[in-house]
């Protein structure tokens, strides 16, 4: 097979100028969202102790907050949790009380004056100084996957192409995290692994249009680097789509049938693919395109064999 042969030619440098600024205008927007307003933090990163409570008729989110305000609990975060009667409540770090004392006298609140019977489901429990640390550690795990994807992508590719694939990475971690910080869902760690899994899919549909783009330089020598590129981005399309639409089947599964404890990591992920996608077409190949890419940068070195000026001279 033949695998120059391609039924979609799809001429996508036309579109590349509009990509560059649709793709700036989301990355400004959020830098902007995340340095103005932040993320909504899980107890992970903030410590804490958060408690799951679940009651027997629909339960009254204002009514809760003003109750564990007057028994003397302030700056809680109460959400439901899936369903009107499912209640998380998130307290901030108390030194000087154990988890379990602190959910006694939630419950002993709660259950003052209510006519519905309250029930504990869980309870969590995270100390400020780790909460600090798995923060710390979670951003140096991103950082170091992507310095250690730019040195593989050198190696294999060329420091162009590897730009290439970083720029798009780091473009689609900014974009998800922005999302999160806009709906204001939690940031918690499980969101971090799906952000970390993010870079994995995403890369992945990067070095098969890197490799695609190789071949062809190769093959074409007489073609441009805009038409090798354009060329190359036709053949993978197919494959790039159906890869992506596979796995959004498995994440929507996820996402309506997982529960509320993975919605957080199903959206994430949900946002990493169709942005992946999108990079991996305009972002990565945009990049090493701006930055001169030529069939001279892919082209295998020639070594001299020893001997070979005295053969030319005889």
């Amino acid at each position: 097979m033949n695998i120059l042969k391609s039924n979609l030619n799809i001429d996508f440098n036309k579109y590349r100028k509009s990509a560059a600024v649709f793709s700036a205008i989301l990355l400004i927007a959020s830098i902007v969202e995340i340095a103005f307003y932040g993320l909504n933090l899980g107890l992970d990163f903030t410590g804490g102790t958060l408690i799951e409570v679940r009651y027997e008729q629909d339960a009254n989110r204002d009514q809760v907050q003003a109750k564990l305000e007057a028994a003397g609990f302030d700056k809680t975060i109460v959400q439901y949790f899936g369903t009107s009667k499912d209640i998380t409540i998130r307290l901030e770090p108390q030194a000087d009380k154990k988890a379990d004392v602190i959910g006694n006298m939630v419950l002993d609140a709660l259950r003052k004056d209510s006519d519905s019977k309250v029930e504990m489901r869980r309870i969590e429990f995270v100390g400020p100084a780790v909460g600090e640390e798995l923060a710390e550690q979670g951003g140096l795990a991103m950082l170091v996957a992507l310095i250690f994807i730019l040195i593989y992508v050198s190696m294999r590719f060329e420091w162009k192409f590897a730009l290439g694939s970083v720029a798009a990475l780091a473009h689609d971690i900014l974009i998800t995290v922005g999302l999160f910080s806009m709906i204001g869902m939690e940031f918690n760690l499980t969101v971090l692994a799906a952000i970390l899994a993010v870079i994995g899919y995403s890369l992945n549909d990067t070095i098969v249009v890197f490799d695609r783009i190789r071949e062809n330089f190769l093959k074409l020598r007489k073609s441009d680097s805009e038409k090798v590129v354009n060329i190359s981005l036709n053949q993978t399309l197919a494959r790039t789509f159906m890869t992506s639409i596979t796995t959004m089947l498995v994440l929507l599964a996820l996402f309506f049938l997982g529960g509320e404890l993975i919605h957080g990591f199903a959206t994430a992920l949900i946002s990493g693919v169709i942005v992946g996608t999108y990079s991996s077409i305009y972002v990565a190949s945009n990049v090493a395109l701006s930055l001169g890419i030529t069939k001279e940068d892919l082209m295998p070195i020639e070594v001299e064999k020893e001997g070979a000026d005295q053969d030319a001279l005889l």
